[in-house]
């Protein structure tokens, strides 16, 4: 059987990027103890020390206690893959590949205990085949953040063909007690939001494309033209352009549906390694104040 809810108290974090150590974030903040994993042990200094910055944001904002903070930032340890062994439930955070996910759950099997949950915060690949590769099937879930997860309100559940109902209601509560709103996806390729958001940005991008407007153009008309927050190409470099070619490979080749297939341009950016904001390079250049498009 899974662990009951009142049981899990340590959660481990594996992937100390921009998701990852947004998820240790919550987590602390909710009162578990979390252990921060990362093949790159300078990653982890410079998550713990992103944590710190946010948390204090939001002390600064009134959204939280500075007690608050100095009790969930106390909370959270690096740690390496052998230190995993205390938790109860541990998230798989890194990049968006195949191969890369099932060697970290590979690298787990002799760590972990029985009863721990595993679950995968991939953005689009298929549940069912990474719980296939591990050696607890019915103790695997997708527990999907949003980004940046301190704020965003959502996150994605997505029972695997084999997940347990345990698993699946320890998940629920787990989801809840991190004060976020579950929404519950079928295990189909980028599940709900990336279904509709990452074509969308793919759609842009052949806008561009095609020239039928500029960077600032398209982000200008859907910011105005349709309300939307952010525009599509400065979103897309916020989610990283390497993550949406991801995504988009992932619907195209699970679906086969050309709508589907990656804009051309898409993929030029991410050869030439403009990624987005992390590279400070994507649809607009991030070394000048404001940023200026690149194209």
């Amino acid at each position: 059987m899974a662990v009951k809810m009142t049981t899990i108290k340590t959660v481990g974090v594996i992937g100390a990027g921009q998701m990852g150590n947004g998820i240790a974030h919550v987590c602390a903040l909710a009162g578990y103890d979390v252990l921060l994993n990362d093949a790159d042990a300078a990653r982890i200094d410079a998550a713990i020390q992103t944590i710190k910055k946010n948390m204090t944001r939001q002390v600064a904002r009134e959204l939280i206690k500075q007690s608050d903070m100095d009790s969930a930032f106390a909370r959270i340890k690096a740690a390496k893959t052998g230190d995993l062994a205390p938790c109860d439930l541990v998230i798989e955070s890194i990049v968006e590949q195949d191969d890369a996910k099932k060697k970290v759950f590979a690298d787990l099997r002799s760590t972990l205990k029985p009863t721990a949950i595993l679950a995968s915060n991939t953005s689009s690949i298929s549940i069912t085949r990474l719980a296939a590769t591990t050696d607890r099937p019915d103790k695997f879930i997708g527990i999907h953040f949003m980004n940046p997860a301190p704020v965003m309100k959502l996150v994605e559940l997505i029972r695997g063909l084999a997940t347990s109902q345990e698993t699946y209601d320890t998940s629920i509560a787990f989801v809840d007690s991190l004060g976020k709103t579950i929404a519950n996806a079928e295990d189909f390729p980028a599940f709900i939001v990336n279904r509709v958001l990452v074509p969308m940005i793919n759609e842009a991008v052949y806008t561009l494309y095609e020239g039928v407007g500029s960077v600032e153009a398209i982000d200008k008309a859907m910011k105005l033209g349709a309300n939307h927050p952010m525009g599509p190409l400065e979103l897309a470099d916020f989610i990283g352009l390497d993550t949406c070619l991801s995504i988009m490979q992932v619907l195209y080749e699970g679906l086969a549906d050309s709508k589907y297939r990656p804009c051309p341009l898409l993929v030029k950016y991410v050869e030439a390694g403009w990624l987005g904001r992390k590279t400070e390079r994507g649809f607009y250049d991030y070394r000048t104040d404001p940023p200026t498009p690149t194209r």
